[in-house]
């Protein structure tokens, strides 16, 4: 069993530990990224939110934060599940408790992108109703050959 709840800075060690490992596992360097260094600046102050999924020993085994770009648009920041507790529903949980955030503040377009060779995140995206679309012409900046972005209408 896990629950999801919203940050809290006693997690913090643990969440980056989570972070950490779950990089490791898509063999990309794990690094921490810098807004993770102050969630409350970077998210909650900005009136964004970044979750976490804690398991049954007070572990951090997910998190996922967002990016409001406008009053409809969201993206998905930050996205990670521990790599040993995959396929355990975690990762939907938390996607569902950003799309019922996403829909009480009216948000109706969620986006996001995923590495091409992370052929499980592709998968989970298509699973999850996201619709590819072209990196370049969303964010009207050089293709990267390597990224595949993804939109999901929620209203």
């Amino acid at each position: 069993m896990f629950k999801i709840i919203p940050f809290q800075n006693t997690y913090r060690d643990d969440m980056i530990f989570c972070l950490l490992s779950a990089k490791d596992a898509l063999g990309r360097i794990p690094r921490i990224n810098e807004d993770l260094f102050d969630i409350e600046k970077n998210y909650f102050d900005k009136d964004d939110m970044f979750w976490i999924a804690v398991d049954d020993h007070n572990r951090v085994i997910g998190m996922l934060g967002t990016n409001t770009t406008s009053s409809s648009e969201m993206w998905l920041k930050r996205f990670y599940v521990k790599p040993s507790l995959k396929r355990n529903g975690i990762g939907s949980a938390l996607l569902a408790t950003l799309e019922d955030y996403a829909k009480s503040k009216n948000v109706s377009t969620l986006y996001t992108s995923c590495a091409l060779t992370y052929t499980e995140g592709l998968q989970f995206y298509h699973a999850k109703g996201f619709i590819e679309i072209d990196y370049k012409d969303l964010l009207g900046i050089e293709y990267r050959d390597y990224v595949q972005s993804f939109v999901k209408k929620l209203i």
